[in-house]
């Protein structure tokens, strides 16, 4: 039998030890070494301790991160994996130091509406996963009876629209349908995560450019969705979260719905945080809702620093070029960053005087807790050993056909951004391009 004793006299105590004098931990950086055992953290020692195992990694002044949790990405597969497939996604989130995505239940075919499509989408990832990979399901007109299987099958939550989803075999819930699917939820405690935008306040563009587009989807239509969900989980007691909010109106009542303890959360993206509507280019930058102005996203900032938002998720949504078209009325909407989306965030962050802690506690921790995850998304003894090897101050230049992601496109290309995530660890085991892909269906 190995030794009980931490500094490992005798045979190998741990699988494998990482030492860093900058472990980011939720109350600020402190040296310490992570020891492994069988894919789960077994201890926390001071830097300078004594230990044996198999491997040992020193990363001196390079940062040591928990793994990200990524809850808001659309992988697409099956059935347009042209667009995207869990192959290049789990690549790239493993480039990017993202040690779990939880994928989107709508642009696959089917969509993860049943219990049988939730079982395609698995079938389609099983053996191609580089990180460990959970699922939403969907809540569309008429399957509120399949809402129960669905959680009893492993979902991690039910995503729906409020307003058109771009694809017609997920269409959106309205006033009713919103409340019918809260309620269902509520019976089982499940969660309802839900893409706020009033459908009566959004128009048709009236020309091709971004600013005609910003024009149609106007931010008092997410605030005014935003209100209708806080009404309706007061109403039914169902969890609710607002996902990808764009417009800094909807924190006023975001934080009134905190003080009355009505249980609705939120989040955002990199894309709102960091890029402005006047930085727009082309079609690369389009999504749904839209990256507004330089003081909105200062105000999005304040409230992330408030806890009025909880998580930063990329909502990568990719497609092939051919739909991003130069007309931002006709363009596929979606921002492909999930590889970038921590160094995005960081270098916008340390301009902003926040830590890696904040920057942790935004992409780690909170999409885990969001997501149900509790052994992801934190270094902690018992938690998985999903490590990121990152050095905070090292600076790139975003090259778009160099990315992991299926399609080349992104609105990070030609941007110099500050952190590169050196190594990614999955349960302990480092993810390379040497190794088959070993991520778990969870």
């Amino acid at each position: 039998m190995p030794p009980t004793d931490p500094r490992g006299a005798g045979p190998h105590m741990f699988d494998l030890i990482v030492r860093s004098r900058r472990a980011v931990l939720p109350d600020g950086e402190r040296p310490l070494v992570v020891a492994v055992r069988d894919g789960v953290i077994a201890a926390l020692l001071p830097y300078e301790a004594e230990a044996a195992a198999a491997e040992t990694v020193d990363l001196g002044e390079v940062c040591l991160l928990p793994g990200l949790v990524d809850s808001h990405v659309h992988v697409n597969e099956p059935g347009r994996t042209h667009w995207e497939g869990f192959a290049t996604v789990t690549r790239a989130a493993a480039a990017g130091g993202v040690t779990t995505i939880v994928d989107m239940p709508l642009n696959s075919l089917p969509p993860t509406v049943d219990v049988p499509a939730l079982a395609a989408k698995r079938a389609a990832a099983a053996g191609q996963c580089a990180v460990d990979v959970a699922f939403w399901g969907g809540a569309i007109p008429g399957n509120a009876g399949e809402l129960r299987p669905l959680h009893e099958a492993g979902v991690r939550g039910f995503k729906c629209f409020l307003s058109p989803s771009g694809v017609e075999e997920f269409p959106p819930l309205d006033a009713d349908g919103l409340r019918a699917a809260m309620r269902a939820v509520a019976a089982f405690g499940g969660l309802v995560v839900v893409h706020a935008e009033d459908p009566a306040l959004l128009t048709d563009p009236a020309g091709p450019t971004y600013a005609q587009f910003l024009d149609s989807r106007p931010g008092e239509a997410e605030r005014r969705a935003v209100e209708r969900v806080i009404a309706a989980a007061r109403e039914t007691g169902a969890r609710a979260h607002i996902l990808h909010v764009s417009s800094a109106s909807c924190l006023e009542p975001l934080e009134a719905a905190r003080r009355e303890g009505v249980p609705v959360s939120a989040e955002t993206c990199p894309h709102y945080l960091t890029i402005t509507a006047e930085q727009v280019r082309g079609p690369e930058f389009k999504c749904c809702p839209p990256i507004r102005d330089a003081g909105n996203r200062d105000r999005l900032w304040e409230g992330l620093a408030a806890g009025v938002l909880s998580c930063v998720v990329s909502d990568h949504s990719p497609s092939t070029a051919d739909l991003k078209v130069p007309d931002f009325a006709a363009a596929w909407g979606g921002v492909s960053s999930l590889q970038v989306g921590l160094p995005a965030v960081w270098t916008e962050a340390r301009a902003r005087g926040h830590g890696l802690d904040r920057v942790t506690g935004w992409m780690s921790r909170g999409p885990a807790a969001l997501a149900g995850l509790p052994a992801k998304g934190r270094l902690a003894v018992g938690a998985d050993a999903d490590l990121v090897a990152f050095d905070d101050t090292a600076e790139f230049t975003v090259e778009a056909g160099a990315l992991r992601h299926r399609n080349p496109l992104t609105p990070y290309h030609g941007r110099t951004l500050t952190g590169v995530v050196q190594a990614t660890w999955l349960r302990g085991r480092p993810v390379t391009d040497a190794e088959p892909p070993f991520g778990a269906l969870l």
